[in-house]
């Protein structure tokens, strides 16, 4: 059996004592076989062979997914599906090459009911109108997956259709042992909140922000986009997904702007002025993402992002480093 076939079959049950194992093993056969990964740390000139922690692997700059192709063992296979960040027509748009995409849409779907429970409990409605209109997204592929998985008799998506989802809404709530998750990128789901503010098609969902304003409105804090959004869908806590183009999986957060992410998405900080000095005591900085879903990628994702850690394992996301471009699933200023 390869490294590779070996590896995906742990994947699943990979827990917070063994995912760091499993990461270092990662690292040392993309450090071999991602060439530009490998070239990456050769103009480093680190001793490879020293690395014997999370916190001493060099981690990719992120921006390595607007200009290179980011695949190990490139030569062994062409990719199934490219996902594409978002972006305006002034902006390159990052590429994450997948080989297998069903690995993908069984991770996330894992990763979702680990938190949520059984997806066939579940009624799942979209609103991803700029997702949907620029094509290749990795979230849009992850939300038709999980309304097939639920089997659920609506459509997932309703681009700038009002009036169809709350007809889906009223449809979905009246089915008895089913809850409605109604997931959206930020700007879509304030506009459905201003035309239809206190209609009951809107009570008693589970509402799950995937950031961005892309544009369309000014960037609020976390704390403020939340209350716009419970002046319309009611006093509960708004959800949230922190995930990315770069990154095959993802963290939720129930109301409280604490993300958990599972064992194969490991959390790490550094100081935001040295990209090398990541720290397992550091509370607040940098955030570096090592995402064991990316083997045929990278794992070792340098971000943008800035981030608080709490004791607890969860972490929260406080904005972007200067001059980043406002990008990904959750990145609110």
């Amino acid at each position: 059996m390869s490294f590779r076939e070996d590896y995906l079959q742990n994947l699943p049950h990979l827990t917070a004592a063994t995912a760091p194992a499993a990461a270092l093993a990662l690292f040392r056969y993309q450090a071999r076989h991602c060439a530009p990964y490998a070239a990456y740390l050769a103009a480093l000139g680190r001793d490879l062979s020293e690395v014997e922690s999370l916190e001493q692997i060099p981690f990719l700059p992120i921006e390595f997914f607007k200009t290179h192709d980011v695949r190990t063992d490139a030569a062994d296979w062409a990719p199934a599906e490219t996902f594409l960040s978002s972006g305006t027509t002034l902006q390159q748009r990052s590429q994450h090459h997948v080989r297998q995409p069903e690995l993908y849409r069984q991770h996330a779907q894992r990763i979702f009911e680990q938190y949520y429970g059984p997806l066939t409990g579940w009624t799942v409605l979209a609103l991803l109108p700029s997702y949907l209109e620029q094509g290749g997204s990795s979230l849009v592929a992850m939300v038709e997956h999980f309304a097939q998985a639920s089997g659920q008799p609506q459509p997932a998506f309703f681009l700038h259709d009002h009036a169809a989802l709350l007809a889906a809404l009223a449809e979905a709530k009246a089915q008895p042992g089913r809850k409605v998750l109604l997931i959206g990128v930020s700007y879509a789901l304030l506009d459905f909140v201003d035309a239809h503010a206190g209609r009951p098609e809107l009570q008693g969902l589970t509402v799950l922000e995937t950031g961005g304003m892309k544009g369309r409105r000014r960037e609020m804090v976390r704390e403020e986009l939340h209350a716009e959004l419970q002046r319309g869908f009611g006093p509960a806590g708004i959800h949230s997904e922190y995930g990315m183009t770069e990154l095959l999986g993802q963290a939720y957060s129930f109301g409280d702007g604490r993300f958990w992410a599972p064992p194969q998405l490991q959390i790490l900080l550094r100081d935001p002025s040295d990209p090398f000095s990541v720290s397992a005591t550091r509370t607040s900085g940098a955030l570096n993402v090592i995402d064991l879903a990316n083997i045929d990628s990278c794992a070792f994702i340098e971000t943008k992002d800035l981030a608080r850690l709490h004791p607890d394992g969860s972490f929260e996301v406080l904005g972007r480093l200067d001059n980043s471009d406002i990008r990904g699933c959750n990145q609110l200023v």
